[in-house]
C-alpha cells in the first residue's frame, strides 16, 4: 500500500513547478530584519544567501558579483513561519469525505494543500497525525511543492480512544480481525496493553516518523471517547514514551483534561497539544520538566469558529475552549515552554485563515512575542525529536548564518501590527523556502 501511495505521488512530479532554479547566490538588501528571537529589528540590512543556507546578516554593504540581487524597499524579512499543529491528510475536506476517501485521492488533495500552506508563508510544519510521511517525502525529494514536515505518522491511540475511528458495528473485535482502512493506510494505529504499544510505537518509527503522537484523553471531534477519558493507564503511557526515547525523540500528545495531562507529563510527554483544562500544579509540574504547551487559538463563537456535524462536538467544543484563558495565565505564572499550532481540519472555509488564527495570538502576546513563538520557539519545540530530526544542515526559525534560508519578506512591519500575517497574499511579497524562491511580486 506505501509502495502504491509513493508511485501516485511521483506524478506529482510533471506539474509545473511554482519554484525558480535556486541561483547558486541570492543577495536581498534594504531589509529590517527580525531575526526570530530579538524584539529589535536589524535596520537597512543585507542578507545573503548561499546554496540553502544564510551566509550572512550585515548592516555593512555586502558585495558579490555573481549574487542575484533584490531590493527589499525597506520591507521586514521574517522567518519563514511555522505551525506546530497542523494535519496534513485531514485539512482541505470536511470529515465525512476525508473518511471515505481512498488512500491515493486523499496523497493528492493532500499534496495540492501543502503547496497552499507554504504559499501562506508557513515553510514548516509538524504535522500531527495521519499518513503523511510519503507526503513529507515526496516534498524533501523535489517531487512536490510543500513545507519542511516533521511527521508524526499514524496516531497511537487506544480502544474506544480519540483515534479509534472504526465503525461502532465493528465492536466488539473479533480475534485475529484485519486492521481497518485507516490503519492500514497509516493514519492511526490502535493498540492496547504495554506489549502492543511499544510494538506500534516501534512500528511508527520504522515508519520516519519525526516524534511520536500519542491519544491521551478525550476528543471534541470524536463521538465515542468522552472529553473527560483519560486514554491509557500510567503503564502504558511509560511504554510509549520510554519506546520513543530508546529511538532519541518525544512524544506529543493529545489531551485535553488535567487529569490525562499530568498522567503523561509524568509518564515523560514533552509535548501537551490542546490542554483546555490544565490547572496551577500540573502547569508547575510541565514547566519544571521542560514539558511544551503546544496552544491553540480557537474561539468559541463567530466566523471563525469550529462547527462540528454533531451538537456533542459542538458542546464539547465550546467548554472546551472556554479553559483558554486561564491556561495562557497560569503557563505564563509558571513559565511554561508555550508554542503555537493551528490545529485546522475537516474545514475548506477555515484553511486559508491559517495566519489569521497566528494573528488571534495577539490577545494574550504583543506582536514580538506571536511572532517568536511562531518561528523560533516553534522551531526550538521540533528540535526535541533529535536525531529523527530530517533537517539538520542548518538553524530553523530564525535569520542568522548558519540558518536554512526559510524567510518572508513583509509589506509592512508585524512586529507593530500582527494582522499582516492574516492576509499572506496581499502582506507577503517574497516567500523563500531552503533558498528557492516560491513567490516574488518585488521584481
Amino acid at each position: 500500500m506505501k509502495n502504491l501511495i509513493l508511485a501516485s505521488i511521483v506524478a506529482f512530479a510533471s506539474w509545473p513547478a511554482l519554484a525558480q532554479e535556486p541561483p547558486a547566490k541570492t543577495l536581498i538588501t534594504n531589509v529590517q530584519v527580525f531575526d526570530g528571537e530579538n524584539e529589535t529589528l536589524v535596520e537597512n540590512a543585507s542578507v545573503l544567501i548561499e546554496g540553502n543556507l544564510i551566509k550572512s546578516v550585515s548592516t555593512e554593504p555586502i558585495h558579490s558579483d555573481d549574487a542575484t540581487i533584490i531590493d527589499g524597499g525597506g520591507r521586514t524579512m521574517i522567518p519563514g513561519l511555522i505551525d506546530a499543529h497542523w494535519h496534513t491528510m485531514l485539512a482541505f475536506w470536511p470529515v465525512g469525505k476525508v473518511l471515505n476517501s481512498d488512500i491515493v485521492t486523499l496523497s493528492f488533495a493532500a499534496a495540492k494543500s501543502q503547496e497552499e500552506t507554504l504559499m501562506r508563508g508557513f515553510t514548516t510544519i509538524r504535522d500531527a497525525g495521519g499518513a503523511s510521511i510519503p507526503i513529507a517525502k515526496a516534498i524533501d525529494a523535489g517531487m512536490i511543492v510543500g513545507p519542511r514536515m516533521y511527521p508524526s505518522g499514524p496516531v497511537i491511540g487506544q480502544t474506544a480512544g480519540h483515534g479509534d475511528w472504526r465503525s461502532p458495528l465493528n465492536i466488539p473485535e473479533e480475534k485475529f480481525q484485519p486492521l481497518d482502512y485507516a490503519q492500514k493506510t497509516g493514519q492511526t494505529l490502535i493498540a492496547d496493553g504495554v506489549p502492543e504499544v511499544m510494538k506500534r510505537t516501534r512500528e511508527v518509527l520504522r515508519m520516519g516518523a519525526s516524534q511520536i503522537k500519542a491519544m491521551a484523553g478525550g476528543g471534541v471531534n470524536s463521538l465515542y471517547d468522552p472529553l473527560d477519558v483519560t486514554q491509557y493507564t500510567f503503564e502504558e503511557a511509560k511504554a510509549l514514551v520510554d519506546v520513543a526515547k530508546t529511538w532519541n525523540t518525544y512524544v506529543m500528545i493529545h489531551a485535553n483534561t488535567d487529569t490525562a495531562i499530568r498522567q503523561w507529563v509524568e509518564a515523560g510527554a514533552m509535548s501537551v497539544e490542546h490542554g483546555f483544562f490544565i490547572e496551577d500544579a500540573t502547569a508547575q509540574l510541565m514547566a519544571e520538566k521542560g514539558v511544551w504547551w503546544s496552544m491553540q487559538a480557537f474561539e468559541a463563537t463567530g466566523e471563525d469558529a469550529f462547527v462540528f456535524d454533531n451538537e456533542a462536538s459542538n458542546r464539547r467544543y465550546v467548554g472546551a475552549v472556554a479553559g483558554i484563558e486561564n491556561v495562557v495565565g497560569l503557563a505564563k505564572k509558571h513559565g511554561v515552554n508555550i508554542a503555537w499550532g493551528t490545529d485546522l481540519q475537516f474545514d475548506p472555509a477555515l484553511l486559508p485563515k491559517q495566519g489569521k488564527f497566528l494573528a488571534k495570538l495577539s490577545k494574550w502576546f504583543t506582536p514580538y512575542e506571536a511572532l517568536k513563538i511562531a518561528t523560533h520557539d516553534n522551531a526550538t519545540l521540533l528540535k526535541l525529536s533529535g536525531p529523527r530530526d530530517p533537517y539538520q544542515e542548518g538553524d530553523l526559525g530564525v535569520i542568522r548564518e548558519g540558518a536554512y534560508a526559510d524567510l518572508i519578506l513583509v509589506d509592512g512591519n508585524p512586529l507593530k501590527n500582527l494582522d499582516l500575517v492574516a492576509d499572506p497574499e496581499a502582506n507577503f511579497d517574497l516567500i523563500m523556502k531552503d533558498g528557492v524562491i516560491y513567490k516574488n511580486t518585488i521584481n
